[in-house]
């Protein structure tokens, strides 16, 4: 039987700050990660050079798997409506889950006011990928205006992953008649 060895201190500091920053905030102290991490906060400035710093290398690294599980394949065959739509069923079907706390990327754009915190700066980026992937679907669809819809559909993905991360709202049924009408309203085929 192999034992599989164990994660390095700056894996288990990455992965403390993903999920502690997603359970609680961004107001999470180093004590706390530190703790949840099994790392000292001696090795933790060792490694990185502020709590800043390792929460912005944090959610860059959850940003591929994010993406990966929000956005469809790259390489698949879908019509652009049907690559849009894709987006907001992964938000419906995560958001009833009782550990769901909407759209890490979102909070951390709220909790963190600075516009040069590192963290908030990958968040932005992150964000802006989002709306991106939007715009270039609208315009394969034949959106009349790609740029208005995509900006529109970031506002409902927002508003829905963030009623929904504090149980204000039940998505189901809700939101793909909604960006239906949108995408309808652009003549997104």
């Amino acid at each position: 039987m192999a034992t599989q060895a164990k994660a390095t201190p700056r894996k288990r500091l990455l992965e403390a700050a993903a999920t502690l920053t997603y359970q609680h905030g961004v107001g999470i102290g180093v004590d706390a990660l530190c703790q949840a991490a099994g790392v000292s906060k001696r090795s933790m400035y060792q490694l990185f050079s502020s709590k800043d710093e390792l929460l912005a290398v944090s959610l860059e690294e959850c940003a591929a798997a994010c993406a990966a599980w929000l956005l469809p394949a790259a390489d698949d065959d879908c019509p652009p409506r049907e690559r849009i739509l894709h987006v907001f069923e992964q938000v419906e079907s995560q958001a009833g889950a009782p550990e769901y706390r909407g759209c890490r990327y979102l909070a951390v754009q709220i909790e963190l006011k600075d516009e040069s915190h590192p963290a908030r700066q990958v968040a932005r980026r992150v964000k802006g990928k989002l709306t991106a992937f939007f715009r270039g679907e609208a315009g394969r669809g034949g959106a009349s205006d790609p740029d208005l819809l995509a900006r529109q559909l970031s506002l409902v993905y927002d508003g829905a992953s963030a009623r929904a991360g504090i149980q204000a709202d039940n998505l189901t049924g809700l939101i793909a008649p909604t960006i239906s009408t949108l995408l309808d309203s652009a003549g997104v085929r």
